[in-house]
């Protein structure tokens, strides 16, 4: 399984491919030198999440959203790993799940002598969160290639285009994103397709798959 980000702290290994249809990505997030890893998001197919992960400890598993597609693995994780589970607090209340605790705005997931810092990012759900550590963002399916994740409200869209700008844009430029299903991008390369996008002229009601360009 490809590692898509490494620096003197940590490593992140992507395991794509998983889940309903074969579109979720799980991301194992190890500190450098050995120690327990933390996994962020269990879709189905979570099988492959273990073979990756060897023999390694997990001290924490982290869900970007509430969306099923992004814990449905959870039975199969549960068979090896004991590690307690976390959620934002507006989505720790998920079906199946009942001791799945609660993360904050602010809070820190240690990873070895690192941590992955929480950034409450509402809109796609109302407890989404994105993981940021060193110079990379899990953004779960908030931030995408090209745009934001799914709205089902114009209301909703509104809120994740305010928590994409206030708390993922002021992140560096090279800041890789690594989002929870498809390839990944950078902040520099989303916050200038998103000027294009900001540049125009919608619809009130404007929700659902929204692209920064062609929309």
């Amino acid at each position: 399984m490809p590692q898509v980000y490494g620096d003197d702290q940590v490593t992140i290994e992507h395991i794509p491919a998983l889940g309903w249809g074969g579109g979720n990505n799980s991301y194992i997030v190890r500190p450098v030198g050995g120690g327990s890893a933390v996994i962020v998001d269990v879709p189905g197919g979570f099988e492959a999440v273990l073979e990756a992960l060897g023999d390694d400890e997990v001290s924490a598993i982290v869900l970007t959203h509430s969306h099923p597609d992004h814990w449905n693995g959870v039975d199969v994780l549960r068979s090896r790993i004991s590690a307690p589970i976390y959620a934002g607090a507006e989505d720790a209340h998920i079906d199946k799940l009942r001791d799945v605790r609660q993360l904050a705005d602010g809070d820190e997931v240690p990873v070895g002598g690192a941590a992955l810092r929480v950034l409450h990012t509402p809109g796609h759900t109302p407890g989404s969160i994105c993981l940021l550590i060193n110079g990379a963002v899990l953004t779960g399916d908030t931030l995408f290639p090209g745009g934001p994740g799914h709205s089902f409200s114009p209301e909703a869209l509104r809120q994740e285009i305010a928590s994409i700008t206030s708390k993922l844009y002021p992140l560096p430029d090279d800041t890789l994103v690594l989002p929870g299903h498809g390839d990944g991008a950078t902040i520099g390369v989303s916050r200038a397709e998103y000027e294009i996008f900001a540049s125009k002229q919608h619809a009130d009601d404007l929700h659902g798959d929204v692209l920064w360009v062609e929309s």
